[in-house]
């Protein structure tokens, strides 16, 4: 097996180059492409010259790169054929938001065909998509859904964060026998960080603390994590952050390891707030760490409504450094927070 000579899992960022989200991204797949050539990609305007935000740009090798029409349960359900033929499919939504439009070949047959077949197959299938707001997208090109699919016995989902986890998880993604769900944000794209230039795997359901802190445990994914870092180092806050990495398989214990020590949990969660994924955070640690608070937890998410299409108001539905900051000092009982943080 082309994957089996590679047991490099690195959870923590090192040195190595500097690269921008999306180059770390398309590292991942030209260098899967480059290892195993079972690795093909297909989806809406994959092979389109704007490349899925630059992802997909000059890979080594286009001739395994395939756009699709605009069907996307049809061809979720090629994807699954391929990931069940042995080839390794990376599937291309271009947006979260059409993901429910594929919702009978992803909940009905994708995260069940394991379970079904009690574990004698394998779906090696990774479905990538962009998730978050644009430049006032409306209700419907601007939704995360990580909640949403993290409901899914069999389904994996995973939410990068930074340069480092974008590759490292997508290279955990696609060498896994069951199907991956990527969630990148738009946001990340051109965000900066050091990514080694050999292959390397980034475990999926290991977290990562991000800085070490005393006061209140925060709790954030994707672009929240790299939001709750600049609150924390603009504003003065000593936390314990985590970034998950995965909504699920979750790393429960780290988060339990942390709150233990601060006793205090914030969770920011750049989605809806009803059975979302800071629902579950916070259902999780008091069953399984009754007592271990000395202040109520809290969540910090979108409001339970749809999207604005304005930009102004897109800007404000989405809780921001300031909010942030603001709650985690208020989480604290510090006063700061009474007359706002800025």
């Amino acid at each position: 097996m082309p994957w089996s000579r590679f047991d490099r899992e690195w959870t923590e960022p090192g040195e190595g180059r500097i690269l921008e989200f999306k180059d770390a991204v398309r590292e991942a797949i030209d260098q899967a492409m480059q290892l195993d050539e079972r690795v093909f990609c297909l989806g809406l305007d994959a092979d389109d010259r704007y490349a899925v935000y630059g992802t997909m740009k000059d890979l080594t090798h286009p001739e395994r790169v395939m756009g699709t029409p605009i069907s996307e349960n049809a061809c979720t359900g090629v994807a699954l054929g391929l990931a069940l033929s042995g080839m390794r499919p990376i599937h291309i939504h271009m947006r979260a938001d059409f993901l429910p439009v594929a919702m009978d070949q992803i909940c009905n047959y994708i995260a069940k065909w394991r379970d079904m077949f009690d574990d004698q197959c394998k779906v090696p299938l990774v479905i990538r998509a962009v998730i978050g707001r644009g430049w006032g997208c409306g209700a419907q090109h601007s939704q995360t859904l990580h909640g949403l699919f993290a409901r899914l016995p069999g389904l994996k989902v995973v939410t990068p964060a930074t340069p480092h986890d974008a590759k490292g998880l997508l290279l955990s993604a696609i060498r896994d026998d069951s199907p991956v769900l990527v969630l990148e944000h738009r946001w990340l794209f051109k965000n900066e960080g050091p990514v080694p230039e050999e292959i390397y795997f980034v475990p999926l359901g290991e977290g990562r603390r991000m800085r070490e802190g005393r006061d209140l445990t925060i709790v954030a994914n994707s672009l929240a994590a790299v939001h709750a870092m600049k609150a924390c180092e603009s504003e003065g806050i000593d936390a314990d952050l985590i970034d998950p990495r995965c909504v699920k398989p979750l790393d429960l214990p780290l988060i339990l390891g942390s709150v233990e020590k601060t006793g205090r949990l914030l969770v920011v969660d750049y989605d809806s707030p009803f059975g979302g994924f800071a629902a579950e955070i916070l259902a999780q640690v008091a069953e399984a760490g009754p007592g271990i608070l000395r202040a109520p937890a809290r969540r910090l998410t979108f409001p339970d409504r749809s999207m604005p299409a304005s930009g102004p108001l897109e800007r404000r539905f989405y809780p921001d450094v300031q909010r942030i900051a603001e709650a985690a000092h208020r989480l604290c009982g510090d006063p700061v927070a009474a007359g706002g943080v800025g």
